[in-house]
Parts: structure tokens; sequence; C-alpha cells
């Protein structure tokens, strides 16, 4: 097994609806959509956000995209015309996702990090 940062092996898009933050992750290659699944748990999301979604986290699988989709509760301060966050629609906590760290099968680690999982 190895350790790697998510951005290795997805891409993330997200936004707001009021006070609950929406993360997207998007596998980079379908070999990599199983490894999201087991990986990127309700309770793992919520850890990685400690201090950020204050409420419950949610996650929606969609297999036929080869993506997850996770809603961040009571993540924005109330949402974006209350907040006093600097990022009070939760445009950044892609970012922030595809910095979690997880652990992969070392060929998963090596095709992600090897000649491009883009390609």
């Amino acid at each position: 097994m190895a350790r790697i940062q998510l951005l290795h092996l997805a891409h993330a898009r997200s936004g707001d609806k009021g006070d609950t933050a929406n993360v997207g992750v998007i596998a980079l290659r379908p070999e990599f959509y199983p490894v999201l699944v087991e990986q990127l748990t309700p309770e793992r999301v919520k850890r990685h956000f400690e201090g950020i979604a204050l409420g419950g986290v949610e996650r929606y699988e969609l297999p036929n995209l080869e993506a997850l989709n996770f809603l961040l509760h009571n993540a924005l301060g109330g949402g974006g015309t209350v907040s006093l966050k600097t990022d009070a629609q939760g445009k950044v906590l892609s970012t922030a996702m595809l910095r979690m760290e997880i652990d992969v099968p070392d060929e998963i680690a090596s095709l992600a990090l090897g000649a491009g999982a883009g390609s």
C-alpha cells in the first residue's frame, strides 16, 4: 500500500446551497473509482474537514460518472449572504478535499504517479 494525495486520483468541484457545501470528486481514470468509494467515507471526509463541516456529511455515489458527491452540512457560516467566512460559497473546499491523503494499492499509486494519470 502507498499513501498519496487524492489529487493524483481525482479532480473536484465545489459550491454551495445555503449553509451546505457541495464537493464533487471525479475519478481521473475508471480504475481509480473503486478506491475512491472505499477510501472516501462520510466519516473520513468529516474528519478531514474537522472544524469546517460542523454538521453531518452525506455521500452520494454516481458510478456512471465515476464520481462521488459530498454534502457538508453547516460548513459555510450560514451561507453566502450572511457568512463572515472568506469563502462563504465553499469554492476552495474542492482544493482542500484533493489535499487529503489516502492509502491505495501499490499498482494504483504507480499508475497515478507514473506516466500521467489523465492519459
